[in-house]
């Protein structure tokens, strides 16, 4: 290796170590004051349905970062979930479909408690595929683990949502 390639590299390092502190959450506190407090003062009304409280838990963890519910809530989240089960392929011997795609659709509103005043309201949906098979509990627990992780995926775009609907209010 030659000492210019050496010199370029080490150059190269320099430069990127330098820019590492430049990087900012986009919805962190330091760009958004009073962002964080705003999240962790939601209240998630309960969702009905085994979705549901996958999906009430995983916002509760995702908006307030503790995973307790709020101490003096601010805010109160109404989220409606609807699941669907699409089964696109089917094996044409035993007539038993091989995989499956759930659908989830939420409908969620943010509300301030005293007033009552919607702050936010929208629609998000996610997909979540597994395999199914001829065992029954195999094909229970992937159908089960396919909801978990719809419940995660419709977490995350929600709380992404009202993180950007929290920041974009005038204090």
């Amino acid at each position: 290796m030659s000492w210019s390639r050496v010199a370029s590299s080490l150059a190269a390092l320099a430069l990127a170590s330098g820019l590492a502190g430049c990087f900012q959450p986009l919805y962190g506190e330091s760009a958004h004051p009073g962002l964080v407090e705003d999240l962790r003062a939601i209240e998630v009304a309960p969702i009905p349905a085994r979705i549901g409280h996958y999906l009430g838990e995983d916002l509760i963890a995702d908006l307030n970062g503790t995973g307790q519910t709020a101490a003096t809530p601010k805010y109160r989240l109404t989220v409606a979930v609807s699941t669907g089960t699409q089964t696109p392929t089917v094996n044409s011997e035993i007539n038993v479909a091989t995989s499956a795609t759930m659908t989830g659709d939420a409908t969620y509103s943010l509300t301030k408690v005293d007033g009552g005043a919607e702050v936010v309201k929208g629609a998000a949906s996610a997909a979540a595929a597994y395999d199914r098979t001829t065992q029954r509990y195999a094909d229970l627990r992937a159908a089960r683990d396919a909801e978990i992780r719809l419940a995660r995926a419709l977490s995350q775009e929600i709380s992404l949502r009202l993180a950007s609907a929290l920041a974009a209010k005038t204090p």
